[in-house]
């Protein structure tokens, strides 16, 4: 049997359905929908390995619905199109049985696909379900949000994680065929992240990847196992974050080959291909910055059109970049300028900005002197003139240091020229 072990436990009425009590507790939101007969189209909003997608097909049989479901990944205007067809077909123009219609991660659909269900959906063809990881506030079109309910779902318990593991224990038939004693959970319910899906995949991973039935359960075992089974990548956990730790760190320290080692990492795991965009272009502010301006262009740019493209083509414009910031001269000298300013910000309070910097809009303020003795650069030789430009309290703080990169090295040449002897650069 291929089939997964959290495929195999996915429940298969709402008695047997953990977590989520907000929503299908005796008192739950969706609880009272079903006893009141009524049913809109709505929006599940949660972390993955909540139970939506469960969720979503438990209400199609507690309601005696047809059932269609779609991945937003793989599924376009025409499968949309052929799914709404089969509904009227059936009669499910402003029947009280119309098909339910469930698109997982709908986050991921263009506006011309979200603008293809409205009619259905508004004319009662369909009933949505649209499941999502993604704030639905920004990720669903408005007029499709606004014909749906949103309902969020939370990470899972602890607690209701291991009652979900106690269940497939007990329940499972090849688990049974383990010889398997529990002695800590603590690791598995930790790397698990509140998703039910992960803790099941995990145990799953552990059990597989031992060369005898007769196990012993233990945190040591899960850690050491997940380590050295590279093929996992823990989206939410601390595995996944060593891993973008791992590519960071590559690129700061101008290893193109690691950095492009640790991306191919990610994107085999399915990534977020933004998430990673989104990393290198905070590298690219913080790590390079000044020595290099154009890093951050580029990476803006990639971010914006991996964010278009997609996979697979994405990969090789978020390769060229890893490799363009990896070879790039290193500065962090605005990352530090900035803190080292927010810091004298906090120490200090709200100092007074000097007369002849105040924009003096009225007359009452001109004669208060406000912009009395600004000196205009423009009107200067070389586009300069000394003046001062803090509060008097901090007078000759300086809060920029240039680098010795070669863009910062004719930054502090020129900083020389004006300020050497304010500043002391």
């Amino acid at each position: 049997m291929n089939t997964p072990l959290a495929e195999r436990m996915r429940p298969k009425t709402l008695a047997d359905y953990y977590g989520q009590e907000h929503l299908v507790g005796p008192q739950g939101s969706l609880t009272q929908m079903i006893k009141n007969g009524v049913f809109p189209s709505l929006i599940f909003w949660g972390p993955p390995g909540t139970g939506k997608t469960t969720l979503a097909q438990l209400l199609a049989l507690e309601k005696e619905r047809p059932f269609y479901q779609l991945s937003a990944i793989n599924a376009g205007v025409k499968e949309i199109r052929e799914i709404i067809q089969k509904a009227e077909n059936s009669g499910g123009l402003f029947s009280s049985k119309s098909p339910i219609l469930f698109i997982d991660e709908i986050h991921r659909f263009s506006k011309s696909q979200q603008d293809s269900l409205l009619n259905a959906v508004e004319k009662g063809i369909v009933t949505l379900i649209g499941a999502t990881t993604e704030n639905p506030s920004f990720e669903v079109i408005n007029a499709l949000l606004s014909r749906c309910q949103v309902y969020m779902l939370n990470a899972l318990t602890k607690e209701e994680l291991e009652k979900i593991l106690k269940h497939a224990l007990k329940k499972d038939t090849l688990l049974k065929g383990y010889d398997l004693k529990i002695v800590e959970t603590a690791a598995l319910l930790e790397l698990s992240g509140g998703d039910a899906r992960k803790l099941l995949s995990l145990l799953e991973l552990v059990l597989q990847a031992q060369q005898t039935k007769t196990i012993e359960l233990n945190n040591a075992l899960v850690f050491e196992t997940v380590q050295t089974q590279t093929v996992l990548f823990d989206k939410n956990g601390d595995f996944h974050y060593d891993i973008v730790s791992a590519f960071i760190k590559s690129i700061r320290g101008s290893d193109p080959n690691a950095a492009v080692y640790w991306l191919a990492r990610m994107i085999e795991a399915g990534e977020d291909i933004k998430f990673i965009a989104r990393r290198m272009l905070i590298l690219a502010a913080e790590d390079i910055g000044i020595a290099n301006p154009t890093a951050l262009v580029l990476a803006n740019s990639t971010f914006q059109a991996v964010a278009t493209i997609g996979y697979p083509e994405g990969r090789i414009l978020l390769s060229e970049c890893a490799i363009y910031l990896a070879t790039s001269p290193k500065s962090n000298a605005a990352y530090r300028a900035i803190d080292t300013a927010l810091e004298k910000v906090k120490a200090t309070g709200n100092l007074q900005v000097p007369l002849p910097l105040r924009n003096a809009p009225t007359q009452l303020m001109k004669e208060m002197g406000y912009g009395t003795g600004y000196k205009y650069a423009h009107d200067y030789e070389n586009q300069f003139a000394e003046q001062e430009f803090l509060p008097e309290e901090l007078k000759g703080t300086k809060l920029y240091e240039p680098g010795g990169n070669p863009k910062e090295k004719k930054i502090r040449d020129f900083l020389k020229v004006r300020w050497k002897d304010k500043y002391g650069y």
